[in-house]
């Protein structure tokens, strides 16, 4: 079957969300994929291709990342996100799927699931972030000063694409133009994501606690990358040993860029972890 691929931007409550709907067969499952901090859905350009073999795939730019809506009014919470997104989902008619989540995202997949139980058939955690406290109050109250969004925009331009690339990925030969500018562009646009990270700051809560983490009864895979400098691999063995129907596959010679590094060998843990649909 030939897929073809539905873009836009569509508002929900106060914010606009940017999709990419790769639509094969309205039979088959259903993937949402949820990308991780400072990137958007360009980071799974290299898996999609091998998802929509066998499933339906959007993927989400999250506020205020990639092309999706940087108001600041918005509440970029990692509930509210992951509220937002449930409430695109079901504007477009799906009540049932499953979800990807790539380190942040993982963290907001574990706050839909969390708050939407019965809408999300399983989750695959790639490198999924987690355990990180909510910033100081101090840190917030630093965040209202004028011109705290350039000292955001000044530490991220000094740090460089090129050494956070590195940091993401076990072999820096792999990074090329096409990479960099995929990651970099959505940053050159418009200042507006450095307000909206400043009001993401202060609007961040605590992650999932154990005991949050035990309520959650979904099939969830975990799959890490053995030398992820990111997301040790250590915060994946304990969100395993904490999420009681979980999986942890460890993939080698990968960093913490798991899409970008593995996408072969994620789409098949993906496939044998979900399924397929059987043709009827």
């Amino acid at each position: 079957m030939e897929s073809h691929t539905i873009k836009g931007l569509e508002r929900v409550g106060n914010i606009e969300i940017y999709f990419e709907y790769d639509r094969i067969d309205d039979s088959l499952p259903t993937l949402v994929l949820l990308h991780g901090f400072l990137s958007s859905s360009f980071s799974f350009r290299k898996l999609v291709p091998h998802l929509i073999k066998e499933y339906n795939v959007i993927s989400i730019d999250l506020p205020p990342f990639g092309q999706s809506g940087k108001d600041y009014r918005y509440t970029y919470s990692f509930r509210n996100i992951a509220k937002s997104v449930v409430m695109f989902l079901e504007g477009k008619g799906i009540r049932k799927f499953s979800i990807i989540g790539h380190s942040m995202g993982g963290q907001i997949s574990l706050q839909l699931i969390k708050s939407y139980p019965d809408l999300v058939d399983h989750a695959i955690l790639l490198a999924g972030s987690g355990y990180q406290p909510g910033y100081s109050e101090k840190m917030k109250m630093v965040s209202y000063l004028p011109f705290f969004s350039y000292g955001i925009k000044r530490y991220l331009q000094k740090s460089g694409i090129e050494k956070n690339l590195k940091n993401v990925v076990h072999d820096p030969a792999m990074i090329d133009d096409e990479m960099r500018q995929g990651y970099l562009g959505p940053f050159i646009k418009k200042h507006d994501i450095f307000r909206a990270l400043g009001r993401m700051l202060r609007d961040k809560e605590i992650d999932l606690l154990k005991e949050d983490l035990s309520d959650i009864h979904t099939p969830c895979l975990l799959i890490w990358g053995r030398h992820d400098r990111v997301v040790p691999l250590s915060i994946g063995e304990r969100l395993h040993e904490d999420l009681p129907n979980s999986e942890l596959v460890v993939i080698e010679d990968s960093g913490h860029l798991l899409p970008e590094e593995k996408p072969e060998e994620v789409y098949q843990l993906i496939k044998g972890f979900i399924g397929v649909a059987t043709p009827t």
